[in-house]
C-alpha cells in the first residue's frame, strides 16, 4: 500500500505538476513532504500529515521550511 501511495504521488510529480507550475509555498514541496511523511509514518498517518500540509498551502497562508515531524513525535 505504501508503494502504491508513493507511486501515485510520483505520477503526479511527473505528469500534472509540470503543467500546474511551482506553486508550493513550502520547502520541501507538498508532494515531496507527502512522500517523506508516508515513508516515515506509514500510509494512514503520513497521508493525514500530507492533507494537513496541503490545507495550509495557499496564497494567504504562511510559507517557509516545514519538515516532516520525526516518527517519535506527536502531531
Amino acid at each position: 500500500m505504501t508503494r502504491l501511495a508513493i507511486l501515485t504521488i510520483r505520477l503526479y510529480q511527473l505528469t500534472l505538476s509540470p503543467l500546474v507550475g511551482g506553486a508550493c509555498r513550502f520547502d520541501p514541496t507538498c508532494s515531496v513532504y507527502a512522500i517523506e511523511a508516508i515513508r516515515i509514518h506509514g500510509v494512514i498517518r503520513g497521508s493525514g500529515l500530507a492533507v494537513r500540509r496541503l490545507s495550509r498551502c495557499h496564497p494567504f497562508g504562511a510559507a517557509g521550511v516545514d519538515p516532516v515531524p520525526p516518527a517519535s513525535g506527536r502531531v
